[in-house]
């Protein structure tokens, strides 16, 4: 991932074309500002993040990335999750609602298309993760 950069999110947000979109990305800001208690940065150019975490791979690659983020692009909203949450987390998605995954990312249409509560419990799941709360999900 990349780092912050000091842009003002709504900015960032004045920039996206689609009004719908835009408004999904202010409530998605809400959801991971509760779930957080951080601030939205600009991380990059297109990814809205929230706190910071350390993290080290087994290979010894080690940097800083958000305890959670999101980039509300083009085709869909794009929310990173920890790797490996469609395996461990199966069941809720099964509830979420219209989806696609991939590894770490969550890629959703609109939010009125999932269940807002099922999506807040998949970010909560990986903010505990990155925050060595819950290492059982790691």
């Amino acid at each position: 991932m990349t780092a912050p950069t000091g842009r003002p999110v709504e900015d960032f947000l004045a920039e996206v074309p689609n009004e719908d979109r835009r408004a999904d990305a202010r409530r998605l800001i809400a959801l991971m500002r509760e779930v957080t208690g951080e601030e939205p940065v600009m991380w990059g150019p297109s990814i809205i993040g929230f706190g910071r975490y350390h993290y080290r791979y087994d290979s010894g690659h080690e940097g800083d990335s958000a305890l959670a983020c999101f980039s509300p692009r083009k085709q869909h909203l794009v929310v990173y999750l920890i790797g490996g949450f469609a395996d461990r987390h199966a069941s809720m998605l099964a509830r979420l609602g219209r989806h696609k995954i991939g590894k770490g990312c969550l890629y959703l249409r609109s939010l009125d298309d999932v269940d807002l509560a099922v999506l807040r419990e998949l970010v909560e799941r990986s903010v505990r993760v990155r925050r060595g709360v819950d290492q059982t999900s790691s």
